[in-house]
């Protein structure tokens, strides 16, 4: 099998919303009227975002799922990606298994894949998606405002812990834990329903990846505000809550979160925590937005609690 048979017979799908999708130098694609159009792309490497025994029908999931991540963080509905692969050999029962997770996915959102890129080398993967709002009505990081209350999706740490597991640096996780930790690092589940939910509540919204400080600086940052979350809210698997301290810097700084972290005015509570059922996954309420600047972890006291990092840094 040479390149091109791969691609035909493992990437290649019909693309129904494109003017042309795969087979060209180029895809063309044409906006729905009176939306503003989201490009975003993201980069995984084995070794330094997933372990090299990973089962590839997981893999493929992954990949797709922490750039639909991004659309959701925004707001915006997905409609087209670009996958590019550098892969070390010919392998089809690998590329059978990951374009089975990878599209299955993409049937879930009514995703197209219009193109892409294959070459020899480590095991890389790349995705570039393409999404759609309303004209002006995005989520962006810009939007905090003081006063606002500070949200997350879902659970917190799950991803974390399993890395760490893995490699050694924590005890064996109990076997409920333990495989909900491992689903949660392989099958992230991107939240695009409670995204397009959170368009006409929210004002700040941003994907937690890297971790939760971490990723809301970059709202504190982008509004010129600050953000005080409180420990004791962060949301945690059931198995893991009565370990709480012990699992404090998993939850806070962890990464691997694919979570939505967003901030919305107080008088929307009610609406918030309604759209937990619209977008079928737990939201908490875990601070608030305040003048100043950066991002404090708060204790019950209200004093502050340092961690020895707040978040996932690709060059450390």
């Amino acid at each position: 099998m040479n390149e091109f048979e791969l691609i035909r017979r493992y990437f290649t799908r019909p693309a129904g919303g494109a003017v042309l999708g795969v087979g060209d130098d180029a895809a063309i694609l044409r906006p729905t009227p009176g939306c503003d159009l989201h490009v975003s792309v993201d980069m995984l490497v084995e070794g330094r975002h997933f372990f090299a025994d990973v089962e590839p029908e997981a893999l493929g999931h992954k990949t797709l799922a922490v750039n639909l991540s991004d659309m959701a963080a925004m707001g915006a509905a997905p409609r087209w990606v670009v996958l590019s692969l550098a892969l070390p050999a010919m392998d089809e029962a690998w590329a059978a298994g990951f374009s089975r997770g990878f599209f299955a996915l993409a049937e879930r959102y009514g995703v197209d894949v219009i193109g892409g890129d294959t070459t020899r080398g480590p095991l890389t993967l790349s995705v570039t998606v393409g999404g759609e709002t309303p004209r002006g009505q995005a989520l962006r990081r810009a939007a905090a405002r003081v006063g606002d209350d500070v949200w997350v999706s879902g659970e917190l740490g799950l991803g974390a812990m399993a890395v760490r597991s893995r490699l050694g640096k924590i005890a064996p996780l109990p076997d409920g834990l333990r495989e909900a930790a491992w689903r949660k690092l392989e099958y992230p589940e991107p939240r695009i329903a409670l995204g397009l939910a959170l368009l006409p509540l929210a004002h700040a919204a941003a994907d937690v990846s890297d971790g939760l400080l971490s990723d809301l600086g970059h709202i504190a940052a982008a509004s010129q505000t600050a953000v005080e979350v409180w420990a004791d809210a962060l949301p945690s698997h059931p198995l893991a809550e009565a370990a709480r301290e012990q699992w404090l810097d998993c939850l806070a700084a962890g990464g691997d979160d694919y979570e939505l972290a967003f901030t919305a005015p107080a008088g929307r509570r009610a609406q918030i925590e309604a759209c937990a059922e619209t977008a079928g996954c737990r939201l908490s309420r875990i601070g608030r937005i305040a003048a100043g600047q950066g991002v404090s972890l708060l204790d019950g006291a209200g004093n502050i609690i340092q961690l020895e990092s707040t978040g996932y840094d690709h060059f450390k």
